[in-house]
């Protein structure tokens, strides 16, 4: 995979912190890196209880669900497209006095 420079002025207002919505963005690829590895741990647990008698059966569907998730753009990748398409939308904490 090639790699692609980003343009920070494009990533939305002008006014905010550069560097914050670098921040967010990496927090927002963990999370889709997350659900993404629990949607395929749970596709891949139904082949869990299952005898070796149709082993190379389920072998084969194992291997088409790893691949269609490999073909997923990569979770970096996606939050950069939703910040630059302002999807991503964030806060900071309220700090208690």
């Amino acid at each position: 995979m090639p790699i692609r420079t980003l343009d920070l002025e494009k990533l939305g207002d002008k006014t905010s912190n550069k560097y914050e919505k670098i921040v967010v963005m990496s927090k927002r690829a963990r999370q889709i890196a997350a659900q993404e590895k629990m949607e395929l741990d749970e596709k891949l647990k139904y082949f869990e209880g299952f005898e070796d008698e149709d082993e190379f059966t389920f072998n084969e569907e194992q291997e088409r669900i790893s691949k269609a998730f490999e073909k997923l753009p990569h979770a970096t990748q996606r939050s950069v497209t939703e910040m630059i398409e302002e999807k991503i939308t964030y806060r900071y904490p309220t700090k208690e006095q």
